[in-house]
């Protein structure tokens, strides 16, 4: 069995202080408190990952090339200097600028990875290599390290580049995102990324287990690709099993019906009816009774049959009255339904509960949307901003300050 983390040498562990920023949040015991992670990755799938980590407690280093993360560059829209977009996806990691292919870089780089549980990387191979940062060389340097590799394609083509764009396109969900007889739309956020990343995180979990129980240290592969296709879902079984052929439908659902948009007389509001009775009850709510009694519409199966006729119907009487209304009466009868929010106005809204602060040392206090998880009826509360480049340099590599 191997301990989860070992002091990083020279850091002020070594002086009886502990270098964890997890040590400044007393309140909450976080799960993985102790476990050590390099992210060496850029842009999404990988930060993604390890900012899961993070606020699980892990203590990640991000090791960036001297010019930095992409994604610090992927504006407008900045904040100061930094595109809103890298501060997606790396809260609660300390920064540390390393180039890699100087032997000062992978000195400095070989005193982290040395001492630590986990590393996260996302290049090609053969770059992965030439930074040795891939499988082997990370093995034969620090043999209790477990290794992570996120990819476009997995390991059959390592050296292939992949992007969320593409992946949603080869996986197959673009084909079923947009209007019936339209183009393919991608997903409105870069979704082959951040599922990508989030298995990677449970999969880093899972090993860690494994790892303190049997001693198995374990390379993981996650390519974008399996990820979109494991999202597939219900339309990946409806062709495998009935070779019924997955087709774009707007907001409709391919199996139940009503459950999509609708129009009323202000904007417009989203109605899921998952039910025989919910669909007597919405009947009851519009006035047509006479719809849920019509053999036509009495099961869900006639109704997908009978989907186009259903949805004019329903259209016809959620037109004539406002959003509001219909919200409030069908919330009465307990059919799931709600207002198509803006992002802004989602962001707003008492729904969300995600919402946390943190201080950054250059623009000042940050808002942050944090995950989904609750411990012990808590969210999981930024302790740290993303970090500026190179940041916290001093606290890692105090060696490349004594060189003047």
């Amino acid at each position: 069995m191997y301990p989860l983390m070992h002091p990083i040498p020279g850091s002020s562990t070594s002086e009886g202080q502990s270098d964890s920023v997890w040590d400044v949040d007393q309140t909450l015991q976080r799960p993985l408190k102790g476990v050590r992670v390099l992210d060496v990755s850029r842009i999404l799938a990988g930060p993604h990952c390890t900012m899961i980590l993070a606020d699980l407690g892990a203590d990640i280093v991000k090791v960036e090339s001297p010019i930095g993360d992409e994604t610090r560059r992927w504006g407008p829209p900045f904040l100061g200097d930094t595109a809103a977009y890298y501060f997606a996806a790396n809260r609660n990691k300390r920064s540390v600028a390393l180039d890699l292919k100087s032997d000062d870089g992978r000195r400095e780089f070989h005193g982290l990875l040395s001492v630590a549980d986990v590393l996260v990387q996302n290049f090609t191979e053969a770059v992965a290599r030439q930074l040795y940062v891939d499988a082997d060389s990370v093995q034969r340097a620090n043999p209790r390290c477990i290794h992570v590799t996120l990819s476009g394609y997995g390991p059959s083509h390592p050296d292939r580049r992949g992007y969320d764009l593409m992946a949603q396109a080869l996986g197959g969900l673009m084909s079923v995102t947009g209007e019936p007889g339209g183009r393919g739309l991608k997903v409105g956020v870069p979704i082959a990324d951040l599922t990508a990343g989030t298995y990677a995180a449970t999969a880093v979990i899972a090993a860690i287990y494994d790892r303190s129980a049997s001693g198995r240290v374990a390379r993981i592969e996650v390519s974008l690709i399996d990820s979109v296709t494991s999202l597939l879902a219900n339309q990946a079984m409806n062709w495998l099993l009935c070779q019924s052929p997955p087709q774009a439908l707007g907001n409709d659902h391919p199996s139940v019906t009503p459950y999509g948009v609708f129009r009323t007389a202000t904007d417009d509001i989203v109605v899921a009816v998952a039910s025989d009775a919910q669909f007597r009850s919405l009947c009851e709510v519009i006035g047509r009774t006479d719809v849920a009694a019509n053999s036509r519409y009495v099961s869900n199966a006639e109704r997908i049959r009978n989907r186009e006729q259903l949805t004019a119907i329903l259209n016809s009487h959620f037109s004539r009255t406002p959003a509001a209304t219909w919200i409030a009466r069908l919330s009465e009868v307990d059919i799931p339904c709600g207002a198509v929010r803006t992002v802004p106005e989602a962001l707003a809204s008492d729904d969300i509960r995600t919402l946390a602060t943190v201080d950054h040392p250059v623009v000042g206090p940050i808002r942050q949307v944090l995950g989904p998880i609750q411990l012990n009826g808590r969210y999981l509360e930024p302790v740290l901003p993303p970090p500026m480049l190179d940041e916290h340099h001093l606290d890692l590599l105090p060696g490349r300050a004594n060189r003047g």
